[in-house]
């Protein structure tokens, strides 16, 4: 088996099979609210299915971009990506009080998925530019910690806490890979902490959501209602679920039960079995993904792999926890599995990207980037060059004593 088969068969096998899997339960969450009313009960799952071709064709496409060409495009994602989220505040479509969607005909797009992957990609790009990574906070927020301030910022306004919360673990990460020192790291996510702790307490529905988090009980019908009901909907599922479409809490009592709160609907309907495979899924994701970047011999694809796989998996721990009741509610979706065009597409986009890498990453690199801090290349063909300079050397140098040796004897 060649280099990064194994690897990206696996990646395959586990992303269709989640793509798949989130069909099934996104038909099962949806069929009923959407059949009322002599409605479509297959709306959303067709939808979703439209955003599935789309996103494994740009997976495709993805795979079959050679990584040089990524590492060129970085900064043009960045700067678009950062116009979208300007304009998403300007012209984006209000729901529930938040602008995060521009309208595009009949689909909406939402540019803080599109600011997950761009801000992934120039990272990747400005660590290997580096002679060495990052060893101090000032080095640290110049200019990778300005631009991840100045995206926060722009979704905080959004507002979207939980899209600014995975953009830095996904920084983190890949800071971390670079081998930058653990010090400056902690001092940088101190601040970001009483940043994050700042803008919670200052906007009074987020506060509202941390003493939700606290204590759901206490208010089980105001701030906490979404909170228990998806505990309810977890724990009524038993073992074995109550069985695939018979779950009770999707129908007018869970909100967003297709989105945000689906791993409820999981185990509900397909109980700890079902819900423990689908946490099973996302374990092997990450390891297959972390196994990827440490084999993968190109600088800027070690640490793209590695922020791509915190990107897909540390979405999902954040969403897992959150119905769980392990952490406060952010609004992240489950990726692959939630419904929702963006999330669905960017993901996709995201593993076509870790295949290449897989299968490329390794095979086409020039060097590894072992004990060089500038991440440049350094292929076989120098090694070999150098050895056959250093041999003529030598016999230039054997050439020149023994004609002197010569002249001493006459």
């Amino acid at each position: 088996m060649r280099r990064g088969q194994l690897e990206s068969q696996l990646l395959i096998l586990i992303t269709l099979g989640l793509v798949a899997f989130g069909l099934v339960m996104v038909y099962s969450a949806t069929s009923a609210p959407a059949a009322l009313g002599n409605g479509d009960p297959m709306q959303y799952l067709k939808r979703q299915a439209l955003y599935a071709v789309l996103g494994l064709t740009l997976m495709v496409v993805a795979y079959r971009t050679p990584l040089r060409r990524w590492r060129a495009l970085a900064p043009g994602l960045v700067v678009a990506s950062l116009a979208l989220l300007l304009a998403v505040l300007v012209v984006g479509q209000s729901v529930n009080g938040a602008r995060r969607w521009i309208g595009v005909g009949p689909a909406a797009f939402q540019p803080s998925e599109l600011a997950k992957l761009a801000l992934a990609v120039w990272t990747a790009a400005y660590l290997t530019r580096r002679r060495r990574p990052p060893q101090t906070l000032k080095e640290l927020a110049r200019p990778l910690g300005l631009l991840l301030g100045v995206c926060c910022i722009l979704l905080l306004a959004e507002p979207d806490l939980g899209t600014a919360i995975a953009l830095v673990l996904v920084v983190a990460a890949m800071l971390l890979v670079a081998g930058t020192p653990v010090r400056p790291l902690a001092a940088g996510a101190s601040l970001l902490t009483f940043v994050g702790l700042a803008a919670i307490w200052f906007e009074p529905y987020r506060r509202a959501r941390l003493f939700s988090f606290l204590n759901p009980w206490h208010d089980a019908q105001g701030t906490g209602y979404q909170m228990v009901q998806a505990m309810i909907g977890l724990a009524s599922g038993g073992i074995l679920g109550r069985g695939l479409g018979q779950g009770i809490a999707k129908d007018n009592y869970l909100p967003e039960a297709h989105t945000d709160m689906i791993f409820a609907v999981i185990g509900e309907e397909l109980g700890l079995i079902g819900a423990t495979c689908v946490i099973l899924a996302y374990t092997a994701f990450a390891y297959v993904g972390l196994r990827v970047a440490i084999r993968c011999r190109d600088a800027f694809g070690k640490r793209l792999a590695a922020g791509l796989t915190v990107l897909v998996c540390g979405q999902a721990a954040i969403n897992l926890a959150a119905v769980m009741g392990l952490a406060p509610l952010t609004g992240i979706p489950l990726p692959f599995v939630s419904y929702g065009g963006s999330s669905l597409v960017v993901a996709l986009a995201s593993v076509g990207i870790l295949l290449n890498i897989a299968v490329d990453g390794g095979a086409r690199a020039q060097v590894s980037d072992r004990g060089r801090g500038d991440g440049r290349a350094r292929g076989a063909g120098d090694r070999d060059r150098r050895v056959a300079e250093g041999a003529r050397g030598g016999s230039d140098v054997r050439r020149v004593a023994g004609s002197r040796r010569g002249a001493a004897r006459s």
